[in-house]
């Protein structure tokens, strides 16, 4: 596997430099009471975003509350590094803190891969009674022995698809080429509508819809605006059909060496950020909606009962086809949390 492989290249040169340092029993990494804790904190999406203002929030409250001990360094709109590159980083220990798609841990654990089940989850609300739930507080821990301590989930919104072409029923996406996050569920359910699934960076996105690489995507209502997708779709159609999200994270390493008022005060403020950011989410997404509607730049598109039953039904073999890799019980406990009156 490519990723052990890796993992075990960067423990060899690792161990090399400690080496250099006095041994390899030694963590030059790990900060001392006199040095100044660095958490480098990149993300891909723009500040405005739930999850940039969510960051430069975790920011100022770190700082302020350890002043001279904290310093957060927050880079938005991939201005350090991607996604992909991020996660990778996070486990190495070459950053110390990552808040990045569900979507994205897909390889590393099939139990985040219900938060990508096709009409799964109605609404946000939905949403925050699974990840608060015993099961969805199991998930924070799901990737520590890989290099990925969760602290907690933040909010982006649920999806819907832009094309350039009016998609009002599953046939309408017959034949083109969507962009996905790099997740076999989303390539299904793709598939599934008749779609041919292109798993792209997010950062990738505008151009590739401006060229014609890609003909349609689906996205959160902030995301759509802040990126100004609506520049280069002419349509969008009100779905909900699923859900992105983000798994807040930490290198476990770092973070157990950490002073332990430190690590408590900082896992009080993701704490309180997470509720902030979460609230955030559902006004800046109804916020990016009405401007869309305002810009006269694009159509959105509202779907009958009827319409939206006939792509729940096209995307109901996906369930079937992950539900032995998620787990029964993750899924029912999503169900759930998703029925409550």
């Amino acid at each position: 596997m490519i990723w052990t492989v890796n993992r075990l290249a960067h423990k060899v040169l690792t161990c090399v430099a400690a080496a250099c340092l006095g041994g390899c029993g030694g963590d030059p990494g790990t900060p001392t009471t006199h040095d100044v804790i660095v958490i480098k904190f990149p993300h891909v999406v723009a500040p405005g975003t739930p999850k940039g203002q969510a960051a430069a929030r975790f920011e100022e409250l770190a700082e302020a509350r350890f002043p001279g001990r904290v310093d957060v360094e927050v880079y938005p709109s991939a201005q350090l590094m991607n996604d992909d590159d991020s996660i990778e980083a996070l486990a190495f220990g070459e950053i110390q803190m990552i808040a990045v798609s569900l979507s994205k841990f897909d390889r590393l654990t099939h139990a985040f891969q219900v938060f990508d089940l096709p009409f799964l989850f109605p609404d946000i609300a939905a949403v925050e009674r699974f990840q608060r739930g015993p099961t969805g507080r199991q998930l924070l821990a799901t990737l520590a022995d890989e290099g990925f301590l969760g602290l907690g989930f933040w909010h982006n919104g649920m999806k819907h698809f832009g094309a350039g072409n009016p998609l009002r029923s599953p046939q309408d996406a017959d034949g083109l080429k969507f962009r996905i996050m790099e997740s076999d569920v989303l390539q299904a359910q793709i598939e599934a509508i008749g779609g041919n699934p292109q798993k792209m960076a997010y950062g990738e996105v505008y151009q590739a819809l401006q060229t014609g690489a890609i003909d349609a995507q689906e996205n959160t209502w902030s995301n759509i605006y802040s990126s100004k997708f609506y520049e280069v779709q002419p349509y969008f159609t009100v779905t909900n059909h699923g859900y992105v999200g983000y798994l807040v994270a930490v290198n476990p390493s770092f973070w157990n060496s950490l002073p332990d008022d430190v690590r408590t005060g900082l896992e009080e403020i993701v704490a309180e950020v997470s509720e902030w950011e979460n609230a955030q989410s559902i006004a800046i997404n109804e916020q990016s909606l009405a401007r869309l509607r305002d810009s006269e730049r694009t159509t959105i598109l509202e779907l009958s009962d009827e319409e939206l039953t006939a792509w729940r039904t096209a995307v109901a073999p996906v369930w079937d086809e992950f539900a032995d890799n998620i787990g029964s019980e993750i899924i029912e406990a999503a169900r759930g949390a998703a029925t409550v009156d």
